[in-house]
């Protein structure tokens, strides 16, 4: 299948192809279909997030690889349906960046000549947004949708930051993060009102609300919530950890203690961490 003087590239598109041969490949490759694939293509890629977290360099390079055959299982799927290869898959990317970075480009793809003007991070990406736009404008649509073109298949956090930004665009927005934590407040009252209530799916839709502001409120402070909220789940977690060792050293454990006790060897190591 692959010899020592095979490129990488060429040799796993091989590799696909032998795995989906529908008589001689794997059995399971075989069966999968786009959407049996899609929840592992979105593992996959929480899984080169959480390596660059913690600042794997080795578990990127594996992640990588394993996001990368998501990539190649997917074009393969469509080759065989007569859709596109992974050649087309290459071949678009690359002419987007082209189109999409006319400050580094020319229309035929050769780097613009030395001393041309520089556009800083922020003005590039809004001629990226622009740009976008254009392109989407050019495209038949069914109907007006405003709001169009967010995956749904965006982590919900992530989604709402997105639709919140796309309705900005629009002047649909605060003024600033102050006002927002006042639609924080109110949403949080809100929340109060529907657990005291104890109507299931009312509770639920003002939680909706709550955390649609407080992704609102993220993107006012220019932080990314997905972001945030994972580095808030792994402080919880390390300091969960280090409250279960606390409450060992004190000859209890978890799950025998009571919630005071636990309290208490939480405040411990929250006190510990800020020193």
């Amino acid at each position: 299948m692959t010899t020592p003087d095979d490129s990488p590239m060429p040799a796993l598109l091989r590799l696909m192809a032998a795995l989906r041969d529908p008589e001689r490949g794997c059995a399971w490759d075989v069966a999968q279909t786009f959407a049996t694939i899609v929840p592992y293509t979105i593992e996959e890629a929480y899984e080169v997030a959480d390596a660059v977290a913690r600042g794997d360099r080795d578990d990127l390079r594996d992640e990588l690889g394993d996001l990368l055959l998501q990539v190649v299982f997917h074009a393969r799927m469509a080759e065989e349906e007569g859709a596109f290869a992974f050649d087309d898959v290459a071949r678009a990317i690359a002419a987007k960046l082209i189109r999409r970075h006319p400050h580094v480009f020319a229309a035929d793809g050769s780097l613009l000549p030395e001393g041309s003007p520089r556009r800083d991070p922020a003005a590039v990406e809004a001629q990226w947004a622009a740009i976008k736009a254009q392109e989407r404008a050019g495209k038949p649509m069914p109907a007006p949708d405003p709001l169009g073109g967010v995956a749904h298949a965006l982590p919900a956090l992530a989604r709402a930051e997105k639709v919140s930004r796309r309705a900005a665009s629009y002047g649909f927005d605060w003024d600033d993060a102050a006002q927002v934590i006042d639609k924080v407040r109110e949403e949080t009252d809100e929340v109060a009102e529907a657990l005291a209530q104890g109507e299931a799916g009312a509770l639920a839709e003002e939680i909706g609300d709550l955390l649609f502001s407080v992704a609102n409120l993220a993107r006012h402070a220019g932080i990314d919530p997905e972001a945030a909220l994972r580095d808030g789940t792994a402080k919880f977690e390390r300091r969960f950890k280090a409250m279960a060792e606390a409450l060992r050293a004190e000859g209890g454990e978890l799950g025998r203690s009571d919630l005071a006790a636990m309290e208490a060897a939480w405040g411990r190591v929250k006190r510990a961490e800020k020193g």
